[in-house]
């Protein structure tokens, strides 16, 4: 999977005309920045450090804190746009910044915060895209979690397992689909559900999720239908009787949005 490709491909929903190959190049091109400054010098760390140097000291990207929840921190173009974001899509500008230098980085699903590993042969550092880029040793991970969960959550190998490009695809939709359902935006948040299932079509929380905003969105039928395929594959699950309630209900065209209960 091209990842710079799969998340230009997500914003497209959104944005309809954007051009995915004229981004692609501007990674390229930022690629290009970096070898230009480093001459002949091809140390791995010195060239981790030009590529956080270029993005973060020239290019001036930041963690968007004023608007974290803002849509557009989540699309890579208006990432490369706007100079701001959030772990994730700058953990991409990274990540496909530095592999097309030939950097042995990968992402890594942090809990509450995704970062980037430099994977080396003698060294593994972490690199927090939202904190300008700031680099740490793997045993200070258990500052990071205390600073997103007050202290009450230990570190756990599990937490630094590296994210394969898959994932990281999901985490952005999954990302999205949260936004969108916060503020009630039942169409965008369907696109978003909509492309999770092409990337794990049996997975039942999407397969709910797509029939309840169906629902919502009039499209009763299809719902019903969604919604039923939902309770074959998840007997024992604990919504099952509302689920089950809510199927009886637009089978019957007595379904009200406000009324079901169920994010």
């Amino acid at each position: 999977m091209d990842l710079a490709r799969a998340a230009l491909l997500v914003a497209q929903e959104e944005y309809p005309q954007l051009c995915v190959d004229l981004y692609l190049a501007r990674l390229d091109q930022v690629a290009e920045e970096v070898k230009d400054r480093l001459a002949n010098e091809t140390a791995p760390l010195v060239v981790l450090n030009e590529v956080l140097q270029t993005l973060y000291g020239r290019r001036k990207l930041s963690g968007n804190g004023d608007a974290y929840y803002d849509p557009r921190n989540s699309f890579l173009n208006d990432v490369l746009d706007r100079g701001v974001g959030i772990p994730l899509t700058l953990g991409i500008v990274i990540l496909e910044v530095g592999w097309r230098l030939g950097l042995p980085l990968e992402g890594v699903n942090f809990p509450g915060h995704f970062l980037v590993r430099y994977a080396g042969s003698e060294v593994r550092l972490l690199v927090d895209p939202f904190d300008k880029g700031k680099i740490r040793f793997e045993d200070e991970a258990q500052q990071l979690l205390d600073r997103g969960y007050g202290g009450v959550v230990a570190m756990r190998s599990a937490f630094l397992r590296p994210a394969a490009k898959r994932d990281m695809l999901i985490r952005l939709l999954t990302n999205l689909k949260g936004i969108y359902t916060k503020i009630g935006d039942d169409r965008r948040a369907l696109a978003v559900v909509e492309r999770l299932l092409m990337i794990r079509p049996t997975a039942p929380v999407e397969s709910r999720s797509r029939g309840m905003l169906l629902a919502r969105l009039g499209r009763h039928e299809e719902a019903a239908h969604q919604l039923e395929a939902y309770l074959r594959v998840s007997p024992s699950a604990g919504d099952h009787a509302d689920v089950q309630e809510i199927v009886r209900e637009l089978r019957a065209g007595r379904y009200h949005p406000q009324e079901d209960g169920l994010e």
